[in-house]
């Protein structure tokens, strides 16, 4: 039916309630928002026409779903971190939090360490607190965890992104947005450029997404919220270009060649 509304999900994270603020008001969008490894989980069972969902994910799913162009989460100086209380050393047997089994911060602990076999899955807003409490003896932080890690005590034992630019010059891919490729070349066609318009606007007018914005990350201050925008929306956002899909192929060959 082409004329239905097109279910379209995506995280609370500010980057991605930034980028959809206009699209989200128009009323042939069916808007469902879920944290990123709900989404990975939900792309499985094809549930969403268009989703946001880890690169590691999509990786998965790319026979059902089509990369869009526009919308990713790819870039420099903007990787998951490895956390640990202060003076903590990493050893093999450590077990460390992770944000869910199909984030690409899972995939990319993995490849930078495949030693740590102890890991445990819980939502991403849970692991700094699991490394306090003693849960977990290290943790991979995304989204805000990267601004407010220190101040809650903690020390980076790597940063991943460091590491995947290291060992490729490439930018990082974490996370896209994708549409099912039942929906056709047409309609995909349609939607990729009413994203790429809502990204433009936001990027124009940062002020009319605010308040979308802040209903969603109510707990975060208003530095972290901007901070968090700045660091996960950049040129990629709106053009993956050569090197994001670069970067994309490099994370397939190695997740293919270390047999992930």
């Amino acid at each position: 039916m082409k004329n239905r509304p097109l279910t379209c999900a995506y995280s609370t994270c500010p980057n991605d309630t930034f980028i959809f603020c206009q699209l989200a008001k128009e009323s042939d969008i069916d808007v469902h928002l879920h944290d990123v490894e709900t989404l990975n989980r939900m792309a499985f069972e094809e549930r969403f026409d268009i989703t946001k969902l880890s690169f590691h994910a999509w990786l998965r799913v790319q026979d059902k779903y089509e990369l869009l162009n526009v919308g990713a989460a790819l870039g420099r100086g903007c990787g998951p971190l490895v956390i640990a209380p202060k003076a903590h050393c990493l050893v093999p047997s450590a077990s460390v939090a992770v944000p869910g089994e199909y984030t690409t911060a899972h995939l990319l602990l993995r490849l930078w360490n495949p030693e740590l076999e102890h890991r445990i899955f819980m939502p991403f807003d849970q692991i700094m607190d699991a490394v306090e409490s003693g849960k977990a003896d290290a943790g991979v932080i995304i989204h805000e965890g990267r601004f407010v890690f220190e101040e809650r005590g903690f020390q980076c034992l790597e940063d991943l992104g460091d590491w995947w630019e290291g060992e490729t010059g490439l930018p990082i891919p974490l996370g896209c947005i994708a549409a099912k490729k039942s929906l056709g070349a047409e309609r995909i066609a349609e939607f990729e450029a009413r994203l790429k318009a809502s990204i433009q606007t936001a990027f124009a007018d940062p002020a009319s997404t605010k308040d979308y914005v802040k209903q969603h990350a109510q707990e975060l201050a208003d530095d972290v919220t901007s901070a968090h925008i700045k660091t996960y929306v950049n040129d990629f956002t709106l053009d993956l270009g050569n090197e994001g899909r670069a970067a994309i192929d490099r994370l397939q060959q190695m997740m293919q060649k270390t047999g992930i």
